[in-house]
């Protein structure tokens, strides 16, 4: 059984900016979760002049309740109370040329219980003619305007495409005897009429709807943060947005929402005396 949650925006940023935000959006104040970011790789084509990455987040992940009433507290081990850490993987490919970036985030723990696969395809809606690039060229301006774009009215549009699995209750998961598995197995043995009431396709429904929520909710946080790095970047250019992550990095450490949020407030204020 798989779930599919699609969703789309449009950013009133061109490309080169909001392709930017999206490699500092973290941490922000609705990343708090977010505790580290690794580059893993990067190269540039110069062939299809486009630009790859891959990197590692490190996140604090939080197992929802529903979830956990159904796993053997065997498999939880150290995240028996529901809290843990996890690493998400994350590929993208960008062509400022052809105007497009696409990206795909995946989840390295918990895949047996949940696998939650995240593409976006990021997309110039009004495309530079060729017109446009040649009298910029001639005016002596990069063609992309620098980094918000030579043209105001061009947008950003973001679909974005969740793909959740669980092989939850499957033998290899809850069966298989593995060396180290036995309090698995004497656990899943205690559920057996909790299991047996239930199939293994109703187990799977249950927690890939719950993902499908989390998802949903993720997604909305997700483009208040990159609202977040956008603003910073239209102000003050990468010296704000790098200034911001350095401030957003410390309390990550050592503040709460709470303050993520006071901070923020109080930037967007500051933000908007200065430009009068």
């Amino acid at each position: 059984m798989v779930k599919f949650h699609t969703a789309t925006h449009t950013y009133e940023y061109p490309l080169p900016a909001v392709s930017l935000a999206y490699f500092l959006r973290y941490p922000n104040p609705y990343s708090t979760h977010v505790l580290s970011t690794d580059v893993i790789s990067r190269h540039f084509d110069p062939t299809t002049q486009r630009l790859h990455t891959v990197r590692l987040h490190l996140k604090r992940s939080k197992l929802p309740t529903t979830i956990l009433k159904l796993l053997p507290k065997g498999i939880l081990g150290n995240a028996a109370g529901g809290d843990g850490k996890s690493f998400v993987l994350e590929k993208s490919t960008i062509d400022v040329r052809e105007g497009w970036m696409e990206t795909e985030s995946r989840n390295l723990e918990w895949t047996g219980v949940l696998s939650v696969v995240e593409r976006q395809r990021y997309t110039r809606e009004k495309p530079l003619s060729a017109e446009r690039v040649l009298d910029a060229e001639e005016r002596g301006q990069p063609a992309t305007g620098g980094l918000l774009g030579m043209a105001k009215d061009e947008n950003t549009s973001v679909t974005t495409t969740v793909t959740l699995h669980s092989r939850f209750g499957q033998p290899k998961l809850l069966g298989a005897r593995r060396k180290g598995d036995v309090g698995i197995e004497e656990e899943a043995g205690a559920k057996k009429g909790f299991f047996s009431s239930w199939s293994t396709a109703a187990l799977q429904r249950t927690i890939e709807a719950t993902g499908v929520t989390r998802a949903r909710n993720a997604l909305v946080k997700s483009k208040e943060g990159m609202n977040v790095v956008l603003e910073r970047l239209r102000t003050g250019g990468v010296v704000r947005a790098v200034e911001g992550m350095r401030r957003d990095h410390e309390l990550v450490v050592g503040g709460g929402e709470g303050s993520w949020k006071r901070v923020w407030q109080q930037g967007r204020d500051e933000g908007d005396g200065d430009l009068g």
